[in-house]
């Protein structure tokens, strides 16, 4: 591990912690980022033997971000939005255009952060407007996970609605038919609080998994007991991470494209 000045955006971060790699996968080196911005709680930091403050808290600490603003948000558009509808993250602040170009006030529901998480209860879904009761279901926001892992039950309730899914158990994971038509997409939403937030339908599918095939961006959460609602959820809304209040808010995004 070493310390770094790191710029987020216009914040400069003094003396963060940045835990260094002694190898780095091909598919990593690939890619344009410059590594992982950790945005859990600092309570899983791996750091031995003293754990160490993460870049928001730090953000926090250093008054990079008002203390009264302890938060980021995150919208992350889907690469079938319009060009000028960007992707970005915000500290210290909640874009107001986006919240007022959503027509809704933003719902918040509280967050246990005891295993490091941006956790929630998430208590039922809906698959074309059949409620399934998930009692004592709970769910984390992630932005670092693509896409969107929930149990058994529900997953099957889902690819069931859609003509030709099927469970692949070579790639692990429910198919669908390339050719199906948006209108042939379910409605699927999931509860955050008491509130349900939709999945974009072209956000459903994920990427070609075989020819004339689908691979689902929802997939099976297997023996994990809490849903991750990654990123097939988050594109569907502008998301509040509240480190200061200790919630996590949404409003829903319209979709603006569906294929």
């Amino acid at each position: 591990m070493g310390t770094d000045t790191v710029t987020v955006g216009g914040l400069v971060i003094k003396n963060q912690a940045v835990e260094l790699a002694d190898r780095m996968s091909a598919q990593f080196v690939q890619g344009a980022g410059d590594g992982l911005l950790g945005l859990a709680f600092g309570s899983i930091n791996t750091v031995q033997p003293t754990p160490v403050k993460t870049p928001v808290e730090n953000m926090i600490a250093q008054d990079d971000i008002p203390r009264s603003a302890a938060l980021f948000t995150a919208k992350l558009a889907s690469w079938r939005d319009a060009a000028d509808d960007e992707s970005f993250y915000t500290f210290g602040f909640i874009d107001e255009a986006t919240v007022k170009a959503s027509g809704q006030e933003i719902h918040y529901a509280p967050v246990d952060s005891s295993q490091g998480f941006w956790m929630f209860d998430s208590p039922a879904a809906t698959v074309n407007g059949r409620t399934l009761k998930r009692t004592g279901n709970r769910a984390i926001a992630d932005t670092g996970t693509t896409l969107a892992l929930v149990d058994d039950d529900t997953c099957a309730a889902i690819y069931d609605a859609i003509p030709g899914a099927r469970y692949d158990s070579q790639l692990q994971g429910y198919i669908y038919p390339a050719n199906t038509a948006a209108a042939n997409l379910p409605a699927v939403s999931f509860a955050v609080g008491g509130k349900q937030f939709a999945v974009h339908k072209e956000d459903l599918g994920f990427a070609e998994a075989r020819p004339g095939y689908v691979y689902g961006g929802i997939q099976s959460r297997g023996d994990l007991g809490f849903d991750i609602l990654g990123d097939t959820f988050l594109k569907g809304i502008y998301a509040i991470f509240d480190v200061g209040n200790m919630r996590f808010g949404a409003v829903q995004r319209q979709e603006t494209t569906q294929q």
